[in-house]
């Protein structure tokens, strides 16, 4: 018996289906082999090994500011003014108007002139003075203010030439607020002068040596650094006048030349967060000063008022500012010292008083004009001649 025959239709669909699930599989097979080392590789990838612990990053070596030491700059520089001022107040001892005129009229206003004046004088003076220093640079400023007293004693050594010796004490307030630093200064000064007198020419010097001791504070912080330290001044003046006169009026044109040099010792702070190592310093200048003083005298009741004024010129040709090493630990930087600006004006005035023919009363004042630097001074004095 022959089983009946499928029909063509029936056999080609039934043949394509089993062509279709061939090429299924085979392709899902194929899949399957593409994807077995891409999770193989996934199912091997190593563990990454451990990082590295992190090193702490070295703590930075300290270096020195550049404003750590801006009291000690203005100490420095005051100690060069404190110099300055008192070769200046030197110079007009000889030659001021009020001094010559005596010199010349020894009775001042209708006294002969052939009288023979006082050949002694002794003079005593207390003064005060305050300096503001404006920015410069790397350093913020300061204020100073300064208190001293001078005793002297003159002679006349043989006619028309002069002799004068005085001491001069002071102590000085520094402070520089921006840097959050302050300082004291204690300044002994030894000044010698002199004049010759011919017809109405004089010629005047004069020469300063002074000694003292710095006191600074530094606020770190996290305290005070505190150091002391020893300072010196030294200086020399010249001064060429020509006294003019007119009845009771007289006008004194006159030209100096002055030189001071300061010096600082090294010093090592104490105290504070890191306290530093401080080098020795020197700052010297040389100026030029041309300008005249006016006066006039006058005579009540058997006495004497003279009232001048004078205003001068100031060329400051050669600075040397001083710079200095500051040590913190390894590292080390150099800052410069802190001047005044080339040309500036001086001015002051001045009333005497004699009370006799050998006392007088005086005061003045005496005025610094700058760019970085403004001085004001005011002197109360008594000299006795005899």
């Amino acid at each position: 018996m022959r089983c009946a025959s499928q029909p063509t239709g029936i056999r080609q669909t039934i043949g394509l289906d089993r062509v279709h699930r061939i090429v299924t599989a085979i392709a899902m097979t194929l899949a399957i082999v593409m994807m077995m080392p891409a999770t193989s590789g996934f199912a091997q990838t190593p563990t990454p090994a451990a990082s590295p612990r992190p090193r702490p990053s070295p703590t930075p070596t300290p270096s020195p500011s550049p404003t750590s030491t801006n009291v000690d700059q203005s100490a420095g520089n005051g100690t060069l003014n404190l110099g300055s001022n008192f070769l200046e107040r030197l110079g007009n001892q000889a030659s001021s108007g009020i001094n010559r005129a005596s010199r010349t009229n020894a009775g001042g206003g209708g006294a002969s002139e052939s009288a023979e004046d006082p050949r002694y004088r002794t003079w005593y003076e207390g003064y005060g003075i305050s300096v503001r220093t404006d920015a410069q640079g790397d350093f913020v400023g300061d204020k100073r203010k300064t208190f001293g007293g001078v005793a002297g004693f003159g002679a006349r050594i043989v006619p028309d030439v002069n002799l004068g010796f005085s001491v001069d004490q002071s102590h000085t307030d520094v402070d520089v607020p921006l840097a959050l630093q302050s300082a004291t200064l204690d300044l002994t000064q030894i000044g010698f002068n002199g004049s010759v007198d011919k017809g109405p020419w004089t010629w005047a010097f004069a020469l300063v040596h002074g000694f003292g001791k710095v006191h600074s504070s530094r606020d770190t912080g996290f305290g005070l650094a505190v150091a002391g330290y020893h300072a010196t001044v030294d200086g020399a003046l010249t001064e060429i006048s020509y006294y003019w006169t007119k009845d009771q009026m007289r006008i004194v044109p006159k030209g100096a030349l002055e030189y001071v040099r300061a010096t600082s010792a090294s010093f090592q702070e104490a105290g504070g967060l890191d306290p530093l190592n401080v080098g020795s310093s020197a700052l010297s200048r040389a100026r030029v000063m041309i300008g005249a003083e006016v006066g006039r005298y006058f005579i009540f009741d058997q006495k004497i008022l003279d009232l001048s004024a004078y205003g001068k010129f100031v060329d400051n040709f050669y600075q040397d500012l001083g710079a200095v090493q500051v040590s913190l630990g390894a590292q080390n930087i150099i800052v410069p010292g802190i001047g005044e600006s080339r040309y500036g004006m001086d001015a002051g005035a001045s009333a005497s008083l004699s009370l006799t023919n050998t006392a007088r009363l005086y005061v003045n004042y005496d005025g610094k004009f700058r760019n970085e630097l403004t001085s004001h001074q005011g002197t109360v004095g008594f000299e006795y001649r005899w």
